[in-house]
């Protein structure tokens, strides 16, 4: 028979998200759960970190560790499952970790983020935190002065290679097609005035090159200016990212038509009466997928959380009252 745990809070992630989640639903008195497998979400693997409040610069990994200490110290458990499925049960839910685990749960909080899309090749996520990054807008300071290759064709990696053109010595943004065809046309003009920012169209990273302390260039699938690769510093992959609404998408969450992601409002509440999302899988920050509005919307998430789950234990106890008459 499956081992099943009861709590007031189950809150699915080991994120940015999950951990504020966490924190302000500890405080609020809360029996809670941490479900997931994955230690520290993207910011764990995003190196230095320079734009997250109170830290001029610090490792995410780091960063993650010290919200993991304070939840910690809240004495907030921790299951390495990640969460399977969730079902609505009664007033609250009933959710099925992978190794079999039953929580019963008042509110359940979905913060696991997205999946980036990945180049896939063979030394890509031994390289991560070590000059390849997901993320143009989080760690283009961090290469001031050093030379950089951007991969996609979409608004965030054009976006991406303007930004870094203004701290880079050079950029070259690869792209598999031979035109763009989905960037807004004015980043296509902003992106022909960067002086410093190369095109490399029709072409695709064959190889990611590197020594024993990270990436040192990129090999293409056809020669550029002479050369089928350039010595780089670091590589932003910007392919996309898909939210992990798998989960949401089998109990019955509204989803964003246009960005698939789990709809929220501004409490982070779903359709789904005790469910809450929150982080890099909702809509609920825009296009801004950062650490600091991951966390933002973990509190949030748990304020929500915690006054539904009050409502029925107030409820479940005033029943048992008038039974008791």
């Amino acid at each position: 028979m499956a081992d099943t745990q009861k709590v007031d809070i189950l809150i699915a992630g080991q994120g940015a998200s999950s951990f504020s989640a966490a924190l302000y639903s500890a405080r609020y008195q809360m029996n809670t759960l941490i479900a997931a497998e994955q230690f520290g979400g993207e910011t764990a693997i995003g190196g230095d970190i320079e734009n997250y409040p109170g830290f001029p610069s610090i490792d995410g990994y780091d960063l993650m560790l010290k919200m993991k200490e304070q939840v910690d110290l809240l004495e907030v458990p921790i299951h390495n499952s990640n969460v399977k499925a969730v079902e609505k049960s009664g007033e609250g839910f009933i959710t099925t970790l992978d190794d079999g685990t039953l929580v019963e749960s008042l509110s359940v909080i979905l913060a696991i983020g997205r999946e980036r899309r990945k180049l896939n090749l063979p030394n890509e996520e031994g390289l991560m935190g070590k000059g390849v990054s997901y993320c143009s807008t989080c760690d283009a300071p961090l290469y001031r002065n050093k030379k950089v290759v951007v991969v996609g064709g979409g608004s965030a990696a054009v976006e991406g290679a303007i930004l870094l053109g203004k701290y880079a010595t050079e950029v070259w943004l690869v792209y598999r097609k031979d035109e763009f065809t989905r960037p807004e046309p004015i980043l296509v003009t902003q992106l022909n005035q960067a002086e410093n920012v190369h095109l490399v169209m029709g072409t695709e990273i064959t190889e990611l090159l590197e020594n024993d302390f990270g990436l040192t260039g990129a090999k293409f699938s056809k020669d550029f200016d002479g050369s089928d690769q350039v010595d780089i510093d670091g590589i932003f992959i910007e392919i996309g990212a898909d939210p992990r609404n798998q989960i949401a998408k089998e109990l019955g969450v509204d989803i964003n038509a246009e960005t698939d992601e789990i709809h929220v409002n501004r409490e982070m509440k779903t359709n789904i009466s005790g469910l809450y999302a929150a982080g890099d899988l909702t809509d609920g920050s825009g296009n801004l997928k950062q650490t600091i509005t991951a966390a933002a919307q973990g509190a949030i998430a748990a304020l929500s959380a915690y006054e539904h789950a009050s409502e029925i234990k107030a409820n479940q106890a005033e029943a048992a009252v008038t039974v008791g008459d």
